[in-house]
Formats: C-alpha cells, structure tokens, sequence
C-alpha cells in the first residue's frame, strides 16, 4: 500500500487547506465539489493563501508554482476512482456524509483508503455506510488547517493497523504532528476542550465569576490568548452548543451543555464580555478549570483513547496550551490536583478514575516520554519526540534513549532499529540553554558529554543494526547520533551539519571521530570548521548518507530495508556489526578520549560563554579568542 494521489471531497476553509497540505507534501491532489462555481471559489481560496505566503517570504514563486501544479479541481466523482486516499471535508451532516462515503466506495478501486475529518461523528458509524470498515479512518484536522500543525489519526476497532501507519506518515510528510487516537466522543482533544469551555459557562451560571472574570483565569491558567467565552463568541455559538449536546447524547450529564450556552444559541446571539475582573475570584475559577480538563484527560487514557503522551500532545500543538493536561498535573502535584477535584466528583459519580487515584497514591508524576519506544515484530521503532524543541538533546533525552536501547538490548525478538525524530527535524542539535547551565560548573559539561558519548557507544554496540530515518534537520549532536547509527536514509528536505563552531565549541558526540572516518578529513574538515550546513545530495555524495529519498518515501524505506535486514540470520548480522565496528573502534578509543579533553578545554573559554548567550539573545556572538582562565587537565590516553 502507497498514497500517491489523495482526493478531497469539499473544498471549502477546512477542505481547501487539508488540498495545499497534502500538495505540499508532494502528492498529486484531486478537489472535488458539485458544482463549478465550489470549485472555483475552493481554488481561488488555495491561489490566495499561496499568495499571501510569497508576499511574506514564507514561499518561494518557484515553490508556489510546484504546489499549484499538483492541485486539480472536479465537479466529477468518479474522477477520484483511481486516488490512493480520499478524504471527506464535507458540511458536518450526518447523513450529507455517509451518504458521500457510500458513493465513494462504489467509484473508488477496492484499495482505495477512506477518511473521514468529521468533528462531531464517531468514525465506525461513516465506515458502515461502505464495504471497506478496514480501509476506513478519520483525519481531524484542526482549525485552520495550513497553519495548526496538530491531527488526530483516529482508528476504529476494524481499521487496519498499516492503514493506521500510512496515514501517520502522510500526516509527517505534509507538516503534520500526527497523535494516535481510538474511535471515541470527541476523539481526544475536543473532549476536554467542550469540558473546558462548558465549565466556564457553568461558572457563569453559577455566578461563580462574571464574564471577564472567567476569560481571564482561563487565559492565565493555560497560557492562552482567549478565554471561553470570546474563544465561542469569534468561533459560533451555535457550533459549541451542538458540539456540547453531542457529547451529553454519548457521554451524559457532565456534557450537559451550560444554561447560558444553550439560552444563547438559542437567542443566535453574543455574550457582552465586558467588565472588571474580580481579582479575588480568578484562583478558585483556574482550580475548577484545572480539575475538570485533568480529570477528563485522566479518563481518555483510562479508556485507552490516547496516551498521557499524546493527550498533552493534543492540548499543546493543537490547542496552543502553554502545558498540557498530564504536565499540569506534574506540575500541581497529583494530591492536590485530586482534591481539585472533588467537588466535581460528588456531582458527577466515577469523574475520577482509578489509575488517577493510584498514580496519586503512588507518589509519582506521570510519566511523559521524549523518546517513544514501539514494536512491530522484528522491527523496533524509536522516535525522539520534542517536536516543540526540534527534537533537541538534552539529559532527559539522553536517559530515555539509554534506556530504549537497553530494552532492545534485552529484547531477542528485535532484530533491527529504526531512529527518527518528530516533526520536521531529525534533531536539530543540543538544548543550548540546558548546556548553558551545565557549563556554569567545571565537570558538569564533561560528565554530560562523556555521558552522551556513552549513549552513542551503546547504539554502536547494539547487536542490531540502527537506520537512521533522517527526516528533516539533523544537525550538531543530532548528526552525530545519526553518524552513530549503521545506515543512514535521508529525506531529500533533509539538512546536516555541524554548527557547534558558530557557538564557540566543537562537536562533541564524536562529529571529529566518525565524520573523518566516513567522508574523509578534507570533506569534515570543511564541514565543522565551516559551520555551513548541506543538502541531503551533498551528505551522500561524500558518505555521510547512504541513500536519499522523497520525504513520502523515508519510512517506507527504511521498513523496507530493515526487514530484508531482519529477514537475515540476526547472529551472523549482529557479528557482522561487530567486526565492522571493530575495524574503527581501534584507534577511535584514543581519539574520543583527546576529543573530551577538547570539548573541556573549549567549554572553560569565554568565547563558550559569548556564543552560547549570543545564541539565546539572538544575535551575532563577538569572539575574542581568549584562552581560558583555568588549566583542564589533560587524560593520558593509556596504551
């Protein structure tokens, strides 16, 4: 199975944004709407919004014209007959859209993938109006689409599992964060935003707060720019009522929509947010608003709706809250979030599930991965997860990958890796800021460097191979984990390089160790002391990259290759990565020893400390050159 060409059906706001998306992802894209004056009005909106990105400089007339080129409107069904996957954007109808879906499934060819960016609907009930439940998923887009990076792939009970993978990685490819979530009310994020806002409206009716009140111990609390009630004032009124309602039919009376919500869409009017904030009210409004969203959040990963993971992922990247659910908790303390909410409790019976009350009882945070480990036969995948951050290397990332490698040490069944990062980076380096503070102490930049090139031993050492899936900015120590791995596939939006001489310092991770080795001294040479970062092309011309690949095309590469590799006998593989290594790690020892001494010695220097801050301050460093004011002694390389 392969997407090449994608069909939307409806080319209105949402629809018109999921067609650039997925032609900027580099699929050839169908857009279909009854009539020619839709279409028309669709296309036009697309021009427009490409238009406006040339202005801005944010799209080159070169890249614009590629987009546009792969767009083509239809008033003609059948026209989508041969598309790879059709995704439904139609008017939020019920009937409007299995009745669509059932067509589509008599004109679409029998492997044709079906999608649905319902809303309110649960995906099962769209799949059966066709005879392909299996091929059948939604894709949530979030509003407006071009612009919020969030999607939910929401599976059903029969979608299969490699349709579920497909359109994770066609959610990727087209600038999408993408989070896994099991067909249910509200799928993931909107059931703790409907709760959020229809809180704030009980509030109200409670006379908890006035208006502005409200607005502004949500704004507070989440780290937003719109509280509820102006959030459902600017979106439609009507829109949240019938979202709200719709989860009470699936949910009951906690989703009872808000007298004032139901009186005012009822009224089709506005609720008048001015006022004064009552200062002496905002602490106990932002508790209840807390209490409630943490308590919903804790209930989806109870139902196995989503992942601790992916729920904060949802109320982050999708919602634009500073934290999400799970990290708010952490940051509370479970105790005290548990008896926030109480109260809610005593009104609404089991509003607090078990596995809340026992990770409270156990007296330990939740735990929220940066490095995601998963399975699938002999195949191991592990994705560096801090999308926010460009995947950035820090001590936590260090530990959790430490520890993934550990359990595919462990695990006889894997025979091969596949690393990769989230988003569009691979890893964009190391957290500057975190280093900033290590390197206030003598031996904390050390011990942080020699721990981190000691997680890239392990990864060297693993008696299965490691492919590199480098999927977009791989730079400074994210280069030198991809280096560290055995084969190397790179999108060709990659980029790599060492910036670190930018900074004042020098690769650190083994970038002076095993560039040389793999494109020779000249061609790293003029990477690190350069600073320049270069295409995917160019990384594999001088053998930093094995292979470059369209970014539709990475992950379905490296599967493929690591299952030919695990298709192989694992110990005469796992030898043979040995021997490989072998013949480099013996003079490697010595030169990774004088390569900590460097990264010390550069690390005591003022210019460390000017690049670093000039960095965080964003501007040009001033570098002086000074030697450093203390000696670091110097490690005898042993015979």
């Amino acid at each position: 199975m392969e997407i090449k060409t994608v069909g939307v059906c409806g080319c209105g706001m949402m629809g018109s944004g999921i067609a650039q998306m997925a032609a900027e992802g580099g699929f050839t894209v169908i857009v279909r709407e009854p009539t020619q004056e839709l279409i028309d009005k669709g296309l036009e909106r697309i021009r427009s919004f490409m238009a406006k990105g040339v202005e801005k400089g944010k799209l080159t007339p070169a890249r614009r014209d590629e987009v546009w080129a792969r767009i083509k409107g239809t008033t003609n069904l059948a026209d989508l007959a041969n598309c790879d996957l059709v995704i439904e954007a139609i008017t939020e109808i019920s009937d409007a859209k299995k009745a669509l879906f059932a067509e589509l499934d008599q004109v679409c060819k029998p492997e044709t993938i079906l999608a649905t960016n319902t809303s309110s609907f649960r995906v099962a009930d769209m799949a059966a109006a066709t005879k392909r439940p299996k091929l059948f998923a939604g894709l949530h887009y979030f509003f407006p689409p071009v612009v919020n990076k969030l999607l939910e792939v929401i599976r059903t009970d029969e979608t299969d599992p490699q349709v579920v993978d497909l359109l994770l990685n066609f959610a990727r490819v087209t600038g999408k964060l993408p989070i896994r979530v099991l067909d249910s009310p509200g799928f993931a994020v909107n059931r703790y935003f409907i709760a959020w806002y229809n809180e704030g409206m009980r509030m109200l009716d409670e006379g908890v707060a006035n208006i502005p009140t409200i607005d502004a111990a949500a704004c507070e609390a989440f780290g937003v720019g719109m509280g509820p009630f102006r959030f459902v004032n600017m979106s439609g009124v009507f829109l949240a009522y019938h979202a709200c309602e719709s989860l009470h039919e699936s949910l009951g009376e906690f989703y009872k929509p808000a007298t004032t919500l139901r009186e005012t869409c009822e009224k089709n009017g506005l609720w008048d947010e001015s006022g004064q904030v009552d200062e002496s009210r905002k602490q106990a409004v932002a508790d209840r608003f807390v209490a409630v969203v943490c308590g919903v959040a804790a209930n989806l990963v109870k139902e196995g709706v989503a992942t601790v993971e992916d729920v904060d992922r949802g109320a982050t990247t999708g919602l634009r809250w500073a934290k999400g659910p799970f990290a708010m908790m952490n940051e509370l303390g479970l105790k005290k979030a548990l008896k926030l909410m109480q109260p809610i409790a005593a009104k609404y019976p089991g509003f607090i599930p078990n596995l809340l009350k026992k990770q409270a009882a156990s007296g330990k945070p939740w735990t929220l991965r940066d490095v995601r480990l998963s399975i699938d036969g002999a195949i191991a995948y592990i994705t560096l997860s801090r999308p926010e951050a460009l995947n950035a290397l820090n001590g936590k990332v260090f530990n959790e990958l430490k520890d993934a490698f550990a359990q595919v040490r462990a695990n006889r069944a894997v025979r091969v890796v596949i690393l990769t990062g989230e988003g569009n980076a691979f890893v964009a380096g190391a957290d500057i800021k975190e280093m900033q503070v290590r390197a206030a102490k003598p031996a904390g930049i050390r011990t942080f460097t020699k721990f981190g090139q000691g997680v890239l031993h392990d990864m060297e050492t693993l008696p299965q191979p490691i492919i590199a899936a480098i999927n977009g900015f791989a730079l400074g120590g994210g280069l030198e984990l991809a280096l560290a791995c055995d084969i190397r596939i790179a999108s060709s939006e990659a980029r790599l390089g060492f910036p670190e001489v930018g900074l004042g310092i020098l690769p650190g991770l083994g970038g002076t160790q095993r560039a040389p080795r793999l494109a020779g001294c000249g061609a790293a040479a003029e990477l690190i002391f350069t600073g320049d970062l270069i295409s995917a092309e160019e990384a594999a011309r001088v053998g930093l990259v094995n292979r470059v690949v369209a970014p539709a095309r990475l992950m379905e590469t490296a599967r493929k290759l690591a299952e030919r590799i695990a298709s192989r006998g694992p110990i005469a593989v796992a030898q043979a990565k040995a021997a490989i290594l072998a013949t480099q790690q013996l003079p490697l020892a010595k030169g990774m020893a004088f390569e900590l001494d460097c990264t010390s010695k550069v690390m005591a220097t003022p210019d460390r400390a000017e690049g670093m801050q000039a960095f965080i301050e964003k501007r040009k460093p001033v570098f002086t050159g000074q030697e450093p004011q203390t000696r670091v002694p110097r490690r005898r390389a042993k015979n």
